[in-house]
């Protein structure tokens, strides 16, 4: 792959001071936004996520109320789901989706800005809304009716915050999917893209399609709360089960949403550390297609306790195992990829195995709870708590991980600091397991979710589940130290193309990538 690299015209250095920030319209400046206020929500939302296990760690109330302990369960939710794994992929797409295009810059750069500076402003209502009569909303993640429709004003304050949060999400879509279609170097034809672009892709048409769908279901919810109408309100002729349709109508492409671009990073760190280019590239992308269509089709298998007929239980079963098959081609391929390549582990290849390991358990547990009898027993136990961290910590997290190891010397031009790295690995992947597998058995057992207080029988696994969560917690300011010292200027200097088996637009360039990438499009050949 050959290019031609011109660094841009006089006048376009980047400004300086507030304003470079306030008023960016530079991916790579808006990239490295979303990235660092994922980070932060990520550390709020593992904050909550510590007082939970904090207060889990004996049986009898120890430090919350239930209702402030339903609280803290909600708001670990949102503010994770929507402050911390979805912007966090809106930064790598950013960051990487111009130059691995050969473009110059995201299509719409002013609503690029735009659409990241809602997010400080949900995040702020969302966090605010702990502070208001009533405290914050104790709903769960989902908001289901008819909690969501008797509580206080931090109810209110966390459907704006998931309203703005979704007009963030749909308006990054617009913009890969514009920047993707439009504003590809010359001969890069979509088969020739990375597979990390394609991901994003697919994932921007999913946005799309499902982020007005939870506009509707939050917008009801409102309307029931304050002006009288009763779309979930059965004394009113509404339904509340209606919500749940509506809801995961929304929230099993969201799924997708959370994974698909985990997918494409790991696609693009497995081939560069096996030295070979990515087994079945072609079936990648239909995989990934495959995937999102089906995603729209599964959604009442949350569902199989709400008194749906058996044809339905049947169809919503046999359609949620089809989910597996894509996946599964996706999980072969990264194999084959490794398969007598010559590999070596670094920290990125790492959390790309370690992805692969963790997350193809995630999905087991998730065939296993596809089965409408299984599920009706695990429904809403820590059963299902643990399927679904397997799948998001495990996968998007991991995936998160070995992108930032990865790209981090094209985004600093400093090498990380391979030891630490390791050492942050391990002490992830292990804490990890020793969380959230537990889990598995407490939910095998009996035990609810969202319960402050549970039957002294639990009680070992819970510790176990605690020492390991305050574990993990702990390991990722390991990893805030790496990042940092490397934006800091300390560690070895990186290569234009520090990985010897990288291939992609974005090795062509210096490291740290310059301002202005490219000003005008390398040819691909």
């Amino acid at each position: 792959m050959e290019t031609l690299t011109h660094h841009a015209p006089h006048g376009h250095e980047a400004p300086h001071g507030w304003r470079r920030w306030l008023f960016a319209t530079n991916h790579k400046d808006i990239g490295t936004m979303y990235l660092i206020f994922s980070f932060v929500m990520l550390l709020v939302g593992g904050l909550l996520a510590l007082l939970l296990r904090t207060e889990l760690f004996e049986p009898g109330l120890q430090f919350f109320q239930p209702e402030l302990f339903n609280q803290f369960t909600t708001m670990h939710g949102l503010i994770m789901i929507f402050g911390a794994i979805m912007p966090s992929f809106v930064g790598f797409a950013n960051w990487m989706i111009p130059m691995q295009i050969g473009a110059s810059d995201m299509a719409f750069a002013r609503m690029n800005n735009f659409s990241f500076w809602l997010l400080p402003v949900a995040a702020s209502m969302l966090t605010m809304s702990f502070f208001v009569s009533g405290g914050a909303t104790a709903a769960g993640w989902t908001l289901y009716a008819p909690l969501s429709t008797q509580m206080g004003p931090g109810m209110d304050l966390a459907i704006f915050a998931v309203h703005l949060m979704g007009a963030s999400s749909i308006m990054g879509a617009i913009n890969v999917i514009v920047t993707i279609l439009n504003m590809r170097a010359p001969g890069m034809t979509l088969m020739k893209m990375p597979m990390f672009c394609w991901t994003w892709l697919i994932t921007a048409f999913l946005l799309i399609a499902v982020m007005p769908v939870l506009a509707a279901a939050i917008t009801m919810l409102l309307t029931d709360r304050h002006f009288g109408t009763g779309f979930f309100n059965a004394a009113a002729g509404g339904d509340p089960v209606m919500y749940q349709h509506v809801f995961w109508f929304f929230g099993h492409p969201e799924v997708y949403i959370m994974i698909l671009p985990a997918f494409g990073i790991v696609s693009m760190v497995v081939p560069a550390f096996s030295r070979k280019k990515l087994f079945g590239y072609a079936s990648m992308v239909y995989a990934t297609s495959a995937i999102a269509v089906l995603s729209f089709i599964v959604w009442a298998h949350h569902m199989f306790t709400t008194g749906m007929p058996v044809a339905g239980q049947l169809y919503f079963m046999y359609a949620t195992m089809l989910i597996s098959i894509p996946t599964g081609v996706k999980v072969f391929n990264w194999v084959a990829t490794m398969w007598r390549g010559s590999l070596t582990l670094e920290t990125p290849m790492l959390f790309a195995i370690g992805f692969i390991f963790v997350f193809t358990m995630g999905g087991f547990t998730g065939l296993i709870l596809a089965v409408a009898p299984i599920d009706i027993q695990v429904h809403d136990t820590y059963y299902v708590v643990a399927h679904f961290h397997y799948v998001l910590v495990a996968g998007s997290l991991f995936a998160l991980f070995a992108g930032a190891y990865y790209w981090v010397p094209k985004w600093t031009g400093r090498m990380y600091n391979e030891k630490l790295g390791k050492v942050h690995f391990w002490f992830t992947l292990i804490s990890f397991n020793i969380t959230f597998f537990p889990m598995h058995f407490l939910g095998l057992a009996g035990m609810p979710r969202r319960y402050a207080d549970y039957a002294a029988q639990f009680t070992t696994f819970h510790q176990m589940a605690t020492i390991g969560a305050f574990w993990f917690g702990l390991s990722q300011l390991l990893f805030l130290y790496v990042m940092v010292q490397c934006y800091r200027g300390k560690g070895a200097t990186a290569a234009a193309k520090p990985w010897e088996g990288a291939e992609g637009l974005e090795w062509t360039v210096p490291s740290p990538a310059p301002h202005h990438t490219f000003a005008l499009p390398p040819e691909v050949h």
